[in-house]
């Protein structure tokens, strides 16, 4: 069974034909969907889905209170280490989609760090992801390590700096989720490998 963890950029709120078509295949095909409850990105697929009358999704939801859920779908709620609704407070929410996801689907604006963190979730864990570049209007597919090192070396030097700190942080602070032969499953690995080099 296929599940597709679909995220994106809170910047993002409405879905051109190239995104609605590749939802359109996601029903067509019967497959299951995970997606979070925020605003932007997630409420816009969630709306799009819920017109659709799409049954097979699942909103997770950090710290017991869903944001969004258009379509009244089953929704997990996933307890949170922190109290303060920030950054950190959402992304044990988004290291479990990438666990459970089989694939991801993600809508990028050009600068969402979250978003591109959440493509590293799913590659660390040895599953492929594709972004949709809003602002280019492009696909980009990830199934590697190398795939992503590429693509964060072509961003700006302001975004790719801010994704590298936070990838820092996550091989840190994700490393117990990651599998076993990941690559990068520590600091350590991650600056020895040069996933974040300065």
């Amino acid at each position: 069974m296929t599940t597709v963890f679909l995220g994106g950029s809170r910047r993002i709120s409405r879905l051109n034909a190239d995104i609605r078509e590749r939802l359109d295949r996601i029903i067509e095909q019967n497959f299951e969907v995970i997606i979070g409850d925020a605003n932007g990105a997630d409420k816009a697929i969630q709306t799009y889905l819920h017109s659709k009358n799409y049954s097979h999704v699942e909103v997770f939801c950090s710290g017991g209170v869903c944001r969004n859920n258009v379509g009244r779908w089953n929704q997990r709620t996933v307890a949170a280490d922190k109290r303060n609704r920030d950054f950190d407070f959402y992304a044990t929410k988004d290291r479990l989609m990438a666990d459970e996801a089989t694939v991801g689907f993600m809508l990028w604006d050009g600068s969402s760090v979250g978003t591109i963190l959440n493509v590293f979730r799913l590659v660390d864990r040895h599953k492929k992801a594709r972004i949709y570049d809003v602002s280019g209007k492009q696909f980009r597919d990830f199934s590697n390590s190398a795939h992503l090192e590429s693509f964060i070396s072509s961003c700006g030097l302001e975004v790719a700096r801010k994704i590298k700190q936070k990838l820092a942080l996550e091989c840190r602070e994700g490393a117990s989720t990651s599998q076993p032969s990941s690559p990068w499953t520590n600091l350590n690995d991650c600056e020895r490998k040069g996933r974040i080099a300065n």
